[in-house]
């Protein structure tokens, strides 16, 4: 079973525990665990495979034997709901029951400390205790308080008292003595510590005032008591300040103690780093850190997830001082103002995502239909243009004589390419369809971009850009998973770029994605594997980029690693930073900021998370609209129609495009006839490279003058 890893398990009260070897279980020494009760289950009778979605990790369990595999997806059901039973009785408890997964058995007990500390606290059971007597205290104040009040103005004040009773309600006067008398009374009491604070602008005073003189045998009467209340109220102020300073006392030694705890965790933490980064093949034989895709047109059943990397130290609180200021950009600005902002912002979606998805946990997604709601005013097409945000990376490797520097800046371009999709989770890009196209001109940026769709089963996008310092295309072919509450994007293609200056061809394959919380709560989206970047005309140096999973026991998230390293293998340069913010070469404090990431426009989350550059995108002027084929994305009514924010409007043009679109295919196969792209040719490595006719068409004899099919 090439690309899995061979593990012992071990189902027990809802929890599937994971090790290397069955002594290893029994000594304590887990490679992972997971609360079966808390995970969407998906089954694949024909590959007999088992897929576990816990938010935080998809894993992918594959049985050799039917019996076997039947027998394991029996247990796991029944321990499932054995836990998720569990959790019903118990919900506030349901984290101290999981044990989270970690290769540090000090680790664990550190954690067991934390949970039995919230279990058994003597400090905080006193506190609680202070505080209760504490409230006991203030309710017996409060009494007393409207005792001297009443005392106060039966002396002082005498002809309030004498105006009419018959001017007020009369069940307030038969109510107020009955609670003043149960002053023992626990649940009486409570209610008089909510009562209203008498005041000489309360008209209903001097009916309180008489019935209590008049009830209460007890009522102060002489001018003695005074003295006697005020010893008393002088009594409870000192047992109230006396509690409130054991129980501050209390919250401070608490406080102290889980500042305690926290630090030794959090050393451990790294501790675990540390170890994994000096023996990174260990951290990565996991059963699921397949290091192949294991992928066919045919199937997607023997699909497997990407890998899953170890855990880093490495801060990213280096200070701005360190950033190197030749991140500027060399090339001047084009005279042409841009868009700063959409037309429209997002809308609201009502669209429920579970009753799209539930029927399809664990299938390709990329045929499934899905409502224009949850797409955004761009496609794929254009999302790879924003893949050369970051262009001027390319543009200093190409001026760079160093083999191994250039290396850096080209790896890191790998790395920026990501940068846009921090923000970008809530929504999906528009599905291109078949012959549909997108050119982008950016002479302030110095390149110019093509793609288009090439293939609509499997669905394959292809894209072509030329700068007089570099050339970058690619052919991708995406595959998307849902496992129940998180979705897996599986890219397929290679990423090539060219340096004229040096003759370097560099090529890199793209990591896995992952949207987490599809359907409830904030989603998020994360990039995880291993992509390896080597120039084809040199074996001077290669690069390998480690984009590190997140685990759920460390606060670090969207880390990168690399290393670029010489023919024997000798590391010259090191990379660290965060996909969506920085990349650094070299060590901190003294590592040098290589590229960082541009500021976000105002708003954005109002406008789909976009970048300025996506923004820009659909753009589309007066002076472009006749220079475009009719083919352009720009020109597609569905996606001008969402941006614009009528997505009534654009959900019946999406399904006419598509109908379009289905009508053409069967045009096609009535006559025996395929598809062939227009400005893309297949290379002898079966990929789709362009055959460089579209700029020339554009200006001899322009777009303008061709036949192009219609695609909406």
């Amino acid at each position: 079973m090439k690309g899995w890893h061979k593990r012992y398990f071990l189902l027990e009260n809802g929890f599937l525990k994971y090790a290397k070897h069955g002594s290893d279980l029994k000594k304590g020494k887990l490679h992972g665990c997971i609360d079966v009760g808390l995970s969407v289950m998906s089954i694949k009778k024909k590959a007999m495979c088992i897929d576990l979605d816990t938010e935080d990790n998809i894993y992918h369990l594959k049985v050799k034997s039917p019996e076997l595999f039947e027998e394991w997806v029996s247990k796991l059901r029944h321990h499932r709901v054995y836990r998720q039973n569990e959790i019903a009785m118990y919900p506030h408890e349901r984290h101290l029951f999981h044990p989270h997964a970690s290769s540090s058995p000090s680790l664990s007990d550190s954690l067991r400390k934390v949970s039995s500390w919230l279990h058994s606290s003597e400090d905080m059971d006193k506190c609680c205790k202070d505080l209760e007597e504490c409230e006991s205290y203030l309710l017996e104040l409060n009494l007393l308080l409207k005792s001297m009040e009443v005392l106060h103005r039966t002396y002082s004040a005498p002809a309030i008292s004498a105006l009419p009773v018959s001017t007020y309600d009369l069940p307030k006067k038969e109510k107020r003595p009955r609670r003043w008398r149960s002053k023992n009374n626990g649940k009486e009491t409570k209610t008089t510590l909510q009562s209203p604070r008498l005041h000489a602008s309360n008209p209903n005073l001097s009916t309180t005032e008489s019935n209590a003189q008049e009830v209460c045998a007890d009522s102060p009467d002489s001018p003695t008591d005074v003295s006697r209340l005020q010893q008393d109220f002088c009594r409870l102020a000192s047992n109230i300040h006396s509690s409130l300073k054991s129980a501050f006392s209390s919250l401070v030694a608490e406080r102290d103690r889980l500042r305690h705890t926290v630090d030794i965790s959090h050393s451990l933490v790294h501790q675990v780093s540390n170890e994994s980064k000096a023996s990174i093949p260990e951290s990565m034989s996991e059963f699921f850190d397949a290091q192949e895709y294991l992928l066919s047109s045919s199937s997607s059943e023997n699909e497997v997830s990407d890998d899953d990397s170890y855990i880093s130290d490495v801060s990213d609180t280096i200070s701005m001082d360190t950033c190197s200021n030749e991140g500027e950009k060399i090339l001047a600005s084009s005279d042409n103002v841009r868009r700063s902002t959409l037309p429209s912002p997002s809308p609201t979606s009502s669209v429920s995502l579970w009753n799209i998805l539930r029927n399809n946990i664990g299938k390709d997604l990329s045929k499934v239909a899905m409502p224009v709601q949850l797409n955004e005013p761009l496609n794929t097409l254009q999302r790879f243009c924003e893949e050369l945000e970051y262009s001027e990376l390319l543009d200093r490797a190409n001026q760079t004589q160093d083999p191994y520097q250039r290396m850096v800046y080209v790896a890191t371009f790998a790395i920026s390419s990501y940068a846009s999709t921090y923000h970008r989770a809530g929504s999906k890009p528009f599905n291109p369809v078949l012959g549909e196209t997108y050119e982008c001109d950016r002479p302030d940026k110095g390149f110019r971009f093509i793609a288009e769709q090439v293939s609509h089963h499997p669905p394959v996008s292809a894209c072509h850009a030329d700068s007089k310092n570099f050339t970058f295309w690619q052919d991708v072919r995406w595959k998307n998973k849902f496992w129940g509450k998180s979705m897996e994007i599986v890219p397929m293609g290679t990423t090539h770029v060219t340096l004229p200056a040096f003759g370097d061809h560099y090529e890199w394959n793209k990591v896995t994605s992952c949207i987490h919380n599809i359907l409830s709560g904030q989603r998020w989206i994360e990039h995880y594997g291993e992509m390896a970047i080597k120039n084809i005309n040199s074996d001077a140096c290669q690069c390998k980029v480690t984009f590190v999973k997140a685990k759920s026991w460390s606060s670090t998230v969207n880390e990168v690693q690399g290393v670029i390293t010489d023919l024997k293998g000798k590391v010259v340069h090191s990379i660290f930073g965060k996909w969506h913010e920085s990349v650094f070469q070299g060590d901190p404090p003294s590592a040098m900021c290589i590229w960082r990431a541009n500021p976000m426009p105002v708003d954005h989350e109002q406008y789909y998370g976009f970048t300025q550059l996506a923004v820009e995108l659909n753009e589309l002027n007066s002076m472009l609209r006749p220079l475009l084929p009719t083919t352009d994305t720009r020109f597609r009514p569905d996606q001008r129609l969402l941006e614009e924010g009528n997505t009534e409007g654009a959900e019946e043009q999406k399904q006419r495009i598509e109908q379009l679109q289905r009508e053409r295919k069967k045009v096609l196969q009535d006559n025996n006839m395929t598809h062939q792209p227009r400005f893309f040719k297949k290379s002898k490595n079966d990929t789709w490279v362009s055959n460089n006719t579209y700029w020339e068409l554009r200006r001899d004899p322009g777009f303008g003058k061709m036949d192009f099919p219609v695609l909406w």
